[in-house]
């Protein structure tokens, strides 16, 4: 019966929501949307020095993100010399590969990639729920039918985690920012071996 009782507990623990492991309060105030700004100006070119490390494979060169219009981004990884490695078309409700490398062209990592751009691209986005922790406020969004947590520190975007079952599976990070520009962006993936490292050279 103790075994029962303590099996019990560790599956209730296990299934417990990501809110909920965190310790969030519930905020009811009304915020309908939140709006993430760091690739929101049609007028720029946001360009970075990435560095992509999948299973045991790096690939280093520069990334570039442009809004081409309300409803469209472009997000181009190249080598420093200029050729293509990856491009990809994001619009408000499709997502297009235009060109990718042989050796990236695998389907669950073009799904990966789909995702965690999305969540950098993506400006105006619908909260289910509103939670605070603390000095931070954390939002709730779906995004391609996963959990994200969007958390704000005096107004600014610092980090999002994406969830499955209650548990961690990206992180993205947002520093050294400055006029709604985060220099400095990491994805951390805890599933698989993948991380992103994108450091601003944008002017």
């Amino acid at each position: 019966m103790r075994f029962l009782l303590i099996s019990i507990c560790l599956l209730l623990v296990s299934c417990a929501s990501y809110p909920k492991k965190q310790h969030f309060q519930l905020d009811n105030s009304v915020s309908k949307s939140i709006e993430n700004p760091y690739f929101s100006d049609e007028t720029k070119d946001y360009v970075y020095k990435a560095s992509i490390d999948v299973y045991d494979k790096h690939f280093g060169g520069l990334l570039i993100i442009k809004k081409i219009n309300e409803q469209e981004h472009r997000v181009v990884f190249t080598t420093e010399m200029g050729n293509k490695l990856f491009d990809f078309s994001f619009f408000e409700d499709d997502f297009k590969v235009n060109f990718i490398l042989d050796e990236l062209n695998k389907k669950i990592l073009i799904n990966i990639l789909k995702k965690d751009f999305k969540v950098l691209i993506t400006e105006k986005i619908n909260v289910t729920n509103r939670f605070s922790e603390a000095d931070n406020h954390i939002f709730e969004i779906i995004i391609y039918n996963k959990k994200h947590y969007y958390y704000f520190n005096e107004n600014q975007l610092s980090h999002v985690i994406r969830t499955k079952n209650g548990k961690e599976k990206v992180q993205f990070l947002f520093s050294e920012i400055n006029n709604h520009l985060a220099d400095q962006i990491d994805i951390k993936h805890h599933n698989i071996k993948l991380d992103i490292t994108l450091q601003s050279i944008t002017q």
